[in-house]
């Protein structure tokens, strides 16, 4: 009878706790549609027509895959055990030395590279040659991997036989195209002599990194024909910040405490104001800045734009895209209204050497073969 009892507690015990994780699911799950960019995918699909087709549960699948409250903790739980267990950053992240992290992307080959790499440098040649039509200049910046200017902190994670040759590859290329490339690799190894070009825990320059970049660029264009008025100024904050730490993100262990993880780097975030008219606004009758430009997610962290801004004594007008690759700003810029009814002087196009060889997407070649 004791035994007959006490397997009854368990079962009933079993059954509370169903219960509960169910119903703690079906909660996770509620708040989850209730989310912002949930509602914004879902509402296109709450129509008769998109529930038959099944567009509806499709919406749903992958608001339950991205959008759970619960997943930045579980995905923190998993990173929390490869890191803590083997010091692993999982698939997207190589563990350097001395809490530097670097992105795979950057270590691995890529299968067709150099085809790749001819579509797009003929592209670069075909769009320089437009803007010269237009009296528009070009310059090419080429932003070597962080892996790459600091090699030294790979620590036995080996660049592969075709990483190692994309820089020079890449060069060679543009210049076989008279594009004349502005390589940043030499001015940010010099950096590093003395302090850090970009940061440990993400695969972006630094503010330092980002400045020394902008001085390199604008060395390249004192000889063009610029309105350079001047009068900015950069400044930081007294206070340390965390910096961004997006290799951090992708271990999955940027929600942690730096005691669970390697330390995230610290900034005195800079700022970099515009001169200000007699009114206190830019002039009405300045026009539009006669520098355009097109980038990478290099372009809008650790104060880029102000740094070149300053660098260069004029107005630039910003288009890069985080996420953009080597043409998603370009494509972006050239087909819209802000090229063509204010065409700049110089156009600006930053491109991350980790980029160049990566496979053609559909979307992007329609953009090349324009």
């Amino acid at each position: 009878m004791r035994i007959r009892n006490w397997l009854r507690k368990i079962a009933l015990w079993q059954a509370v706790m169903v219960i509960a994780i169910l119903a703690w699911g079906f909660s996770e799950g509620l708040r989850a549609i209730a989310l912002p960019a949930a509602q914004q995918r879902l509402q296109p699909t709450l129509t008769g027509e998109a529930f038959i087709a099944g567009r509806t549960a499709a919406a749903i699948n992958h608001i339950m895959a991205h959008n759970l409250p619960i997943d930045p903790w579980a995905r923190a739980a998993g990173g929390l055990f490869r890191w803590g267990l083997f010091r692993s950053g999982g698939p997207q992240v190589r563990v350097g030395c001395d809490g530097w992290l670097f992105l795979n992307e950057e270590l691995r080959p890529w299968p067709d590279a150099e085809a790749a790499m001819g579509e797009r440098v003929a592209a670069l040649a075909r769009i320089r040659d437009r803007l010269a039509a237009r009296n528009i200049a070009l310059l090419v910046a080429v932003v070597p991997d962080k892996a790459r200017v600091h090699g030294d902190r790979l620590c036995g994670a080996p660049l592969s036989a075709q990483a190692a040759a994309r820089h020079d590859r890449f060069l060679a290329a543009l210049e076989a195209r008279n594009l004349s490339p502005l390589p940043l690799l030499a001015p940010l190894q010099a950096l590093t002599a003395r302090q850090d070009a970009y940061w440990r825990t993400d695969t972006h320059w630094n503010q330092d990194g980002a400045a020394t970049a902008a001085q390199a660029i604008a060395a390249r264009a004192a000889g063009l024909t610029l309105d350079r008025p001047g009068g900015f100024t950069t400044t930081r904050d007294v206070i340390l910040t965390p910096g961004p730490g997006d290799l951090l993100r992708l271990m999955g262990l940027d929600i942690l405490p730096d005691g669970l993880r390697p330390p995230i780097d610290r900034q005195y975030l800079a700022h970099t104001r515009e001169p200000e008219a007699s009114g206190g606004l830019l002039d009405d009758d300045a026009g539009a800045p006669q520098v355009a430009l097109i980038g990478s997610s290099y372009s809008v962290n650790a104060n880029f734009h102000g740094a070149l801004q300053e660098a260069l004594g004029t107005r630039v007008t910003n288009l890069a895209r985080a996420g953009g690759g080597f043409s998603g700003a370009a494509s972006d810029y050239f087909s819209g209204a802000t090229f063509r009814e204010s065409p700049p002087r110089l156009v600006i196009w930053e491109i991350p050497e980790r980029v160049i060889g990566q496979p053609v997407t559909p979307e992007e070649r329609a953009f090349l073969e324009r």
